[in-house]
Order: C-alpha cells, then structure tokens, then sequence
C-alpha cells in the first residue's frame, strides 16, 4: 500500500483535517466512561436532586453530540478523499496504458484492464475512503481505551495486552493467506471480464456462428472459477473474524468478573466498574474491527499489485530525452525514407516481416503498395508511425531519424485511413473533429464536404450533431469510411496513409469512397505524400509509383503502365483482375 503515497502527498491538508477530525472524534468518545462514572457516582446516589441529575444527563449528551459532530465530518473528509485518490490513481493507470506500444497489447487483453481500473480500483477507494479512516480511528480508540484501563486499574492491563497479542499476531499470520487468495480471486474475476468484453465486442460474429451457449458456458466457467477463490478466500478471512471475537468475548469476560469481584470485595466503585467495561468494551470493539480492517487493507493490497504492474511497465516505444528531439516547423514539406529496413514482429521472431527495404517518397508523390497478403505493406504503416522499432536499417522522416522524433511530433504529422474505419460512440461532428479538436464547425463541413460525406450526415436525423451508436452501427460500411477520410483531411499531414480503404465495401459504396480518397489525393498534390496500400489495383492505377512486395522485399515498383509491360509479378496480379 506503500505505492499510494506518491497519489495522497498532494492532498495533506485535507489529510491533516480528516486526522484532526478523527483525533477529536476518538477523544470525544473516550470521554463517555468518564461521564458516565461521574452519573454513576454522584449524580444516582444524590437521591432527590434533580438539577444534578439533570447537568450530568446534560454532559453525556454533550458528549454524544461531539462524537456525532466529529464522526460525521471525518467520515466527509475521508470519503472525498478516498474518491478523489482514486480517480486520480484510476486517470493515471489509464493514460500511462494509453502510452503503451502495441505489443503490449498483443499480450493484455483489454477486459483485464478494464478489471484493474473498475474492481481493482473501487477496492482502493473503499480503503481509503472508509476502512483506512475506520482502522485509524480504532486504532485511536483502542489505544486510548487501554490507557484509561491502565490509569484506572492497573491489574487490567496485563490481560488487555495480553490478549491484544493473542488477537494480532494470529491475526497476522492468517492474513497472508487472506492476501494471497485475494490477489487470485481479483485475477480470476478479471479473466471472466476479459472473456466478456471480447465477446461483446463481437456480438455479430457469435450470433452469426450461432455460438451463443458455447459463449456462455465459457463466461459461466470462468465465473465459477473465481467463485470458488472468493469461497476460499471468505472461508480464510471468516476463520479470522471467528478468532477475533471469540478472543475478544473472552478478554471483555475476563474484565467483568475481575470488576465484578473487585466491586464486591469494596476495592471499586460501581461507577469504576461501569467505566472499565465500557473501555474493555471499546478495547474489544477496536481491536475486532481493526482485525475486519486488516482484511479489507490485505484485499487492498492484491489490488494495488495488479494496478501498480500496469504504472511500472514501461513502453517499449518512447520519446527522445528531452531537448535531443529533432524540431521541425508545423506544415513543412517532409521527404520519407527506408534505408535498409529489416524487421521481425516479436510474436514471430523467426520470419522477416520486412528485409531490406528501400524506399524514398518526396513531397507531392502518391506511391501504393501491393502484393498478396503478408508481403508486409501494412508493416510498412506501422513502423513509419513508429508502432514499432525496426531491427535493421532506419526510417527517415525531413532527413531524419524518426527514433529522433518526438512521438507527438512525429505522429501529429502522419494521418491515417485505416481499413477498417474507427468510428466512436458519439456525434458524426466529433467524429471527424477527432483529428484535430479545435476545429470549427466550418472546417469539419468542408473535410466532409472533400470526402463526399457531407450529404448523408446532412440526411441523418440531427444532422452533424446525430450520435452514430457503439462503432458506428448506425452507418454503412462505406458512410464509415468516407468519415474516416475526413479525419483525415481535417488533420491536413503532411503524409497521407491509406490502408486498403475500399477493400471491404460494394461496388457502389466503393465508388463514393474512391471519389472521396481522388478528392483527397488532388488536395494535397504538391506537397502531401500520399502511401496507399490496395488488393484492388484498379484503385491505384494512376498513382506516380507501384511497388510490389513479396515476402517482405521490394521487387519490382513503377507505374502502371510499366509494370504490365514488364510481365511479372504485377502484371500476374493485374491479368487476374482485369483479365488483359
């Protein structure tokens, strides 16, 4: 729990204030005995004085009106804290996993994230915002119960301590295994989630497969998995509860008898009495709810493990130290370069996705890539984004390195066209406005307008304002595409990726999107480079250059023209597609 610091150093004030508030809460209560032992003592034995029975009733609920006061505004102060810690902690665990390369997402799935920062955080905030503030107040209280116990009778206090070992340190060795189970039922809970979020992101496809109940019985055995933790985990920490009151029961007994003998005997008042068993009650009390805390802090704790692997893995991909990245102005003109290029994906370190890879493009030039599937095209994508790292070679972006760029940097200048477009469960506006924010309303129309969308947003029920549903379910295949393109625009790079664009769409759909990537293509002649990757060459057959992969390797590339006179591998593919 240690790990929790650096989040709660911002907040010391009210930190300070909550303690304050608990001190006074926890003395306010351990004055009660002594008010009651002076109703006991003088205000029952005074008879017929009512005033004086009266003033002593008076101070008793005094006294409940502090601890209520009290109580109430450190239970405010804890809580606001324990909310506030925890969405900080939960925005930084989240942006830190932002800030991740994709192989880390090739080994995490997505619903174990979502795991720590939904269960595995609110576990935290409970912490904090209640049985941290319980266990502190307890602590107070049990600490101050046992020095009235040792101030008033002194004979107490050897049995107190004695019994408060006998709690706590069994308490302690049985909380282990609490910690442990906890840590692996939080797991087991994360993998049914996991399951879960993959297969409703997949809704069509599991219907369509009609594997509904398979699906199910899958979800439903990981649920009894993490069912049967948790059982061992409540049997652990129900044994410890058990202990802890018995022990408890036991010491408070104990207390009674030796008061009550001692009362008999004339060595102590009844008000004595009353006041040593409402502090061995209160001894009790804490030291049993301080054993309930210690297993809501050891359930803590597995989560904050879980969460703290995510703060300490580090990208593999990061930014230059700061003040060695290379600057260059907004809206400069950018030669790309491959020099040598090799790389192997780390989940196939045996096959070359890519081997000496050569490849200059200048400002104003449209180049596609083609080949069949693997040949490595969409590798290229990922590492001029700097996704990934090449193993051989280097990418040059205006003459430099691009492990010199800046992340930021880099990537503000690269917009990309994916094929399969992404579309977030909000407004068409937003949408489009997601390449750059600070658009305004007249920008996104005309990005729209330059990728033949702006007619069907104008025809949806509000407009640019319609919301498109969960990945855009309330658009066609090509709708979603023709938006996609206008991100694009509107982030106006100057370097253009567009991968495979219309490969999934109809004749019709495809018509319109390729009309919208024309549209794009003539607004940055000049000045943009433009790098397609297309099955259908059709779509390509007026770009300046073509270049043809084959398992990784360039070879052959020029127009299209040139390459069907050549005869090979290009002209293969176009005579199986155009049949000349």
């Amino acid at each position: 729990m240690r790990a929790l610091l650096p989040f709660l150093r911002p907040y010391r004030g009210p930190i300070a204030a909550a303690l304050a508030l608990l001190l006074l809460a926890a003395l306010a209560t351990l004055a009660f005995p002594l008010a009651l032992r002076q109703l006991i003592d003088q205000g029952l034995p005074g008879g017929g004085d009512a005033s004086a029975l009266r003033r002593h009733f008076g101070l008793l609920f005094g006294v409940a009106v502090a601890v209520g006061v009290f109580s109430a505004g450190r239970y405010y102060a804890m809580s606001w804290l324990g909310e506030r810690v925890t969405a900080d902690l939960r925005s930084s665990v989240y942006a830190h996993v932002l800030r991740q390369s994709p192989a880390f997402f090739e080994t995490t799935q997505t619903g174990e994230v979502l795991s720590r920062l939904t269960a595995d955080a609110t576990l935290v905030q409970t912490v904090i915002g209640s049985s941290f503030s319980l266990g502190l107040r307890n602590a107070v209280l049990g600490a101050g119960a046992l020095a009235m116990l040792v101030w008033t009778n002194p004979l107490v206090m050897s049995a107190a301590l004695a019994a408060v070992l006998v709690v706590v340190l069994p308490a302690m060795w049985i909380g282990r295994s609490v910690r442990r189970l906890s840590r692996a039922s939080q797991d087991r809970v994360a993998d049914a989630s996991a399951i879960a979020a993959e297969v409703l992101g997949a809704i069509p496809v599991v219907q369509g497969f009609t594997a509904e109940g398979r699906e199910a019985a899958r979800f439903a055995a990981s649920a009894e998995e993490a069912f049967r933790t948790a059982v061992r985990r409540s049997g652990v920490r129900a044994a410890l509860v058990a202990f802890i009151i018995i022990a408890n029961a036991a010491l408070l007994l104990w207390g009674l008898y030796r008061g009550s003998q001692a009362v008999l005997a004339g060595q102590m008042s009844a008000g004595s009495l009353g006041q040593t068993i409402v502090y061995a009650l209160f001894l009790a009390g804490a030291v049993a709810v301080l054993g309930e805390v210690y297993g809501d802090l050891l359930r803590a704790a597995g989560a904050m493990e879980r969460l703290m692997e995510l703060l300490a893995t580090e990208p593999e991909i990061r930014s230059p130290e700061p003040g060695s990245a290379v600057q260059f102005a907004p809206g400069a003109p950018l030669a790309v370069a491959f020099e040598g290029v090799g790389f192997h994906y780390p989940s196939r370190p045996d096959r070359a996705a890519l081997s000496g890879f050569t490849l200059r493009l200048e400002p104003g030039e449209t180049v596609a890539l083609v080949g069949a599937s693997g040949a490595g095209k969409s590798t290229v994508f990922q590492l001029l984004q700097r996704f990934y790292d090449v193993g051989e070679g280097r990418i040059l972006l205006g003459g430099q390195d691009i492990r010199h760029w800046e992340l930021h940097a880099l990537r503000e200048r690269i917009a990309t066209v994916p094929q399969d477009a992404v579309i977030f469960s909000s407004s068409a506006l937003d949408n489009i406005r997601y390449a750059r924010p600070e658009a305004t309303r007249e920008q996104v129309v005309a990005a729209a307008r330059a990728a033949f969308a702006h007619e069907f947003i104008e025809a949806l029920p509000e407009g640019y304002d319609t919301f498109l549903g969960e990945h855009g379910v309330r658009l066609s295949g090509g709708q979603r595409q023709r938006i996609a393109i206008a991100r694009a625009l509107l982030k106006d790079a100057p370097v253009l990726l567009l991968d495979e664009a219309t490969s999934a769409l109809d004749a019709h759909s495809e018509r319109a999107v390729q009309q919208a990537l024309d549209a794009a293509l003539a607004q940055g002649a000049g000045k943009r480079i433009t790098l397609v990757i297309a099955h259908r060459l059709a779509t390509v057959q007026h770009a300046d250059r073509i270049v043809v992969l084959d398992h990784g390797r360039i070879v052959e590339q020029g127009s299209h023209a040139e390459l069907v006179a050549k005869g090979g591998v290009y002209a293969r593919l176009a005579q199986l597609q155009f049949g000349v």
